[in-house]
């Protein structure tokens, strides 16, 4: 599940302009302030991206990043040192135009060396592995001692994931293009078997890693194109940056380290 990924697209015209605008100006007034996870993301990676950083991100696909963070990304490539995507699926790998090492391969079996990367990353992946235990143990493998994997997912606790698990798959597909302006082709399945801090620490364990931090972050409405719907959901998301609410906030950023 992702925010409203399909709003910081290039802007349309006719009705969806107009609705963008109005959720702005809601988003502005009932929750001053509020970013989007993929931003706080953005923010985390950057820390961990230099000349000397060797990369692996995981799921890669179109795109590190969401389309509306393009020219972000396109930055940070340029400062990284060497990056590799892997993503299981060929067509959209191919027309991935930021990264030029590109591999077709399945998390659980990576094609490459142990301790061959420093730094191993995956935005909004973790959702969709099948056996992560063992998908876990391959990351690890793949690090280099002192090495980072820095993810980016929904919670499974988090109300979008409560909501969707409600939902059959064909329909879910329409929302989500309704939304987010994804194609079909484009959504996958989701399993959410790493999806929360509880079990990221027993993945970590059983895979020898380390949980260095795990955060629960807010993101911006998933129904910023339904106005009425929108003012409902920013107020609880206004609601969710109380403390005592947190284990219920969409997205989670966590930080492993392998010793």
């Amino acid at each position: 599940m992702g925010s409203v990924a399909g709003l910081r697209q290039p802007r349309m015209s006719g009705l969806r302009s107009w609705l963008e605008k109005v959720y702005w100006a809601m988003e502005q007034r009932i929750v001053p302030g509020l970013t989007s996870s993929q931003d706080t993301y953005l923010e985390a990676l950057t820390r961990h991206v230099g000349r000397d950083t060797r990369w692996l991100d995981l799921g890669c696909g179109k795109s590190l990043l969401p389309l509306w963070k393009h020219e972000a990304e396109r930055r940070l490539v340029a400062q990284s040192g060497m990056l590799v995507g892997v993503d299981r699926n060929l067509p959209s790998l191919q027309t991935n135009d930021t990264i030029s090492l590109r591999v077709g391969g399945d998390i659980a079996d990576l094609p490459f060396p142990d301790e061959s990367f420093d730094l191993v990353t995956a935005n909004m992946v973790l959702e969709h592995l099948y056996g992560p235990v063992g998908q876990f143990r391959e990351i690890r493998r793949v690090l280099a001692p002192g090495g980072v994997f820095l993810c980016h997912t929904p919670n499974a606790h988090g109300y979008p994931v409560l909501a969707a698990r409600l939902v059959p798959g064909a329909v879910k597909r329409l929302i989500v293009r309704g939304l987010e302006g994804r194609h079909s082709q484009d959504v996958f399945k989701t399993y959410y078997r790493a999806n929360s801090p509880r079990r990221l620490q027993q993945l970590a364990a059983a895979a020898q890693l380390r949980v260095r931090e795990v955060r629960l972050t807010l993101s911006s409405a998933m129904l910023a194109v339904v106005p009425p719907l929108a003012a409902l959901e920013l107020l609880w998301i206004r609601a969710l940056r109380s403390s005592r609410l947190q284990r219920l906030r969409p997205t989670l950023i966590a930080t492993l380290t392998r010793d």
